[in-house]
């Protein structure tokens, strides 16, 4: 079932939280909207779900205009961040509930729901808990029961609001990894909201960066993480230095063009010599974090800081190697840089870049 949104606008007020949205997505993707909160990304998924209506503009499934059909009849899955279980239910009579709703004329027979719902519980490795209450369970355990019985109904869309955001750092890992399993098998034309970078990252065959009602950018993950289309794109999806310069005529007193130079702290090469291209600085600290250091340099020209980021043992190396201590001077070279060029209001004098 594929997803087409035509031309969408949503407004609260004068805030535009869907600001002319369109986006294309295809039978059985897997897709990701992220971005900040506010960015419209949850707005969106509602009003695909047909729990928000658009101001303007239009929502195909599979070709077929459906932004005013009700919720009831898009056949959508809809999986919420805090679970939304019925705790009176035990775990079988809340996965079941979408089949014993159903109209008499295409609700299953009791058998049919009993064997689907037991096929259900044993896809989230969950058959074992069928008859537990939902305060019995775990927040990861919950969740799956949630897409469980979201999956009941055999929806032709799920729709996923930050499925995984009130779980703690662990089991968010192991869900997202278990969801792109899940997914792999079925082949259900998912969307999915989140802010967690990592997690759309790993989890989505396709992005779609939102902010401020508007999409940014649309595309794999590595294309996005690599070819970031915007100077918000490249920030939002991982730290990252920043340098500014101005190009243009030198004392012109018209428009000039500021260059945003952008580093990530992994892309920089710490010297323990002066070489073309590379900025001294003198180390501040370095903390180490699991398998990683991070070091922050401050820059000897302007006093700024520039964080680098390397594996412990790379770290510990070069320590011995340049006798890199806090208080040190190394040279900063980056392997890959990210220009994006701004016009300004104001001229000035061209500075120094990387």
């Amino acid at each position: 079932m594929s997803i087409e949104v035509k031309n969408l606008v949503k407004r609260f007020g004068s805030l535009a939280v869907c600001d002319n949205l369109n986006l294309t997505i295809n039978s059985g993707e897997l897709v990701a909207l992220l971005g900040p909160s506010g960015s419209g990304k949850t707005t969106l998924l509602r009003i695909i779900a047909g729990l928000e209506k658009p101001d303007s503009g239009s929502v195909l499934f599979h070709g077929d205009d459906a932004t005013r059909t009700a919720v009831r009849d898009r056949n959508v899955g809809f999986v919420f961040q805090h679970y939304a279980l019925f705790p009176q239910m035990n775990i079988f009579e809340n996965v079941a509930f979408g089949l014993r709703v159903r109209p008499r004329a295409t609700r299953p027979s009791e058998a049919q729901i009993r064997a689907k719902v037991m096929e259900l519980l044993k896809l989230v490795q969950l058959d074992w808990l069928a008859e537990r209450y939902p305060h019995q369970l775990s927040g990861g355990q919950r969740q799956r029961i949630a897409l469980a019985r979201a999956l009941a109904v055999e929806p032709k869309v799920l729709l996923l609001d930050e499925p995984f955001g009130a779980l703690d750092a662990k089991v968010r890992k192991e869900l997202r990894r278990w969801l792109r399993r899940l997914h792999d098998e079925m082949h259900v034309t998912s969307v999915f909201v989140t802010h967690d970078q990592e997690e759309a990252m790993e989890v989505a065959d396709r992005i779609v960066v939102m902010n401020q009602g508007r999409i940014e950018q649309d595309g794999r993950p590595d294309e996005v993480y690599d070819h970031p289309a915007t100077p918000f794109v490249l920030q939002f999806l991982g730290d990252v230095n920043l340098f500014h310069g101005r190009t243009g005529h030198h004392g012109a007193a018209r428009e000039g063009e500021v260059t945003m130079t952008y580093v990530r702290p992994h892309e920089l090469q710490i010297l323990g010599e002066a070489r073309p291209g590379a900025l001294p600085g003198r180390l501040q600290q370095a903390l180490t974090v699991g398998p990683n250091t991070r070091l922050e340099f401050r820059r000897l020209d302007d006093e700024s800081y520039i964080d680098v980021e390397l594996p412990r043992a790379e770290y510990l190396a070069l320590r011995e190697q340049l006798k890199l201590e806090p208080g040190s001077q190394a040279w900063l070279l980056p392997r890959r840089v990210t220009r994006f060029v701004e016009r300004a209001e104001e001229p000035e004098d061209p500075a120094a870049m990387i």
